[in-house]
């Protein structure tokens, strides 16, 4: 399949092949497109890793395409699962200091393959996902500290929180298929 992704960082002209999110070499083309999605900042006193928006998008906005730049059958804290025992190191590279929120601004499409803007983002703004909405189990479960309002405390994937709570979010098409939800 051909696709032409206009998106966030690149436009780039790619063959997919979507079951395992791999561009093809021969056949990919990246040229800058826009000014960077954003920037990795490291807290000088935590030395925790954050991606601060470099600029605005709106809602439904794509922020930055990805792809795999590894693919792997174990999750570990810096894959992103697109499949049932399918996950991938992503790429680009800076895309794996996005963290989670329980109130999350964005969104991994497994299937697209791209970052989207879940609503409006500021330039400034710390760009996070809900890490449920792509993983069925999280092979490193944590205390969360997000700070929202609807915070769930702890995030061990999408297996062990309750269905209803799920339908809040947006979630891959992989977890919906697995808690047997309509794909949209």
């Amino acid at each position: 399949m051909h696709i032409t992704v206009n998106c966030g960082v690149y436009s780039v002209k790619k063959s997919v092949n979507a079951a395992s999110m791999h561009s093809s070499d021969s056949t990919s083309v990246a040229t800058p497109a826009e000014p960077p999605a954003g920037t990795v900042i490291q807290d000088p006193l935590t030395h925790h890793h954050s991606f601060i928006a470099a600029r605005a998008f709106e809602t439904g906005a794509c922020i930055s395409p990805f792809r795999a730049a590894a693919q792997t059958r174990e999750a570990n804290r810096f894959t992103v699962q697109v499949g049932p025992g399918q996950h991938i190191v992503l790429e680009p590279g800076y895309l794996q200091y996005i963290n989670h929120s329980c109130d999350p601004n964005a969104f991994f499409n497994t299937t697209t393959g791209e970052l989207v803007a879940l609503r409006t983002i500021r330039e400034g703004d710390e760009i996070t996902f809900f890490y449920p909405s792509t993983e069925w189990d999280m092979s490193e479960p944590f205390a969360c500290r997000c700070g929202s309002a609807n915070c769930l405390q702890q995030i061990s994937g999408a297996s062990a929180l309750p269905r209803n709570l799920l339908q809040q979010y947006r979630l891959s098409d992989h977890i919906r298929q697995l808690l047997a939800l309509p794909v949209l």
